[in-house]
């Protein structure tokens, strides 16, 4: 990989893995962090990536580094986030984003992001199990379960609209 083709993939991805991290931690200052780690470490590796794997590098890397600080964080962390409670929502609200935001982050981290890449990135079920490290067997469990868990948190269209 070139210099030029380095600054091409900050350009391109830099946005699109911030909102990724963001999304799943929720916290920007540790959100920009991990993004600039991310590019450090492909900047140390540019002779290594291929400018045709750079998109895949660069998802992999923020979703690991991010899988350390969640872990790392959790250590300190008294309350368990991977616990999902199965509640479902019955308020009536008229922002259907508000409420898909609140049952997204009641996911398990490795739902979250699985369903993030998917959902909200496009990225195939291939392209996220070589991100993740996963199979892809158990990518498509893993979107499968918060699909249905999202669809129970919400409940009917009727109670939300």
């Amino acid at each position: 990989m070139t210099v030029e083709e380095y600054n091409r993939a900050v350009d391109a991805y830099a946005d699109n893995l911030y909102r990724f991290v963001l999304k799943n931690l929720k916290d920007e200052h540790m959100s920009r962090d991990i993004i600039q780690d991310t590019f450090e470490k492909l900047w140390l590796k540019i002779e290594a990536v291929s400018g045709l794997k750079v998109k895949t590098y660069l998802f992999t890397s923020a979703y690991h580094t991010m899988i350390d600080y969640i872990r790392k964080e959790k250590r300190y962390s008294d309350v368990d986030p991977m616990e999902v409670s199965e509640e479902t929502h019955s308020k009536n609200y008229s922002d259907l984003g508000e409420v898909l935001e609140r049952a997204v982050n009641n996911l398990p981290e490795d739902q979250r992001a699985v369903v993030m890449l998917r959902d909200y990135e496009g990225y195939s079920y291939r392209e996220i199990a070589d991100i993740t490290e996963l199979s892809e067997s158990q990518v498509k469990v893993y979107i499968y379960r918060a699909r249905v868990y999202l669809k129970n948190y919400i409940g009917s269209m009727e109670q939300v609209i």
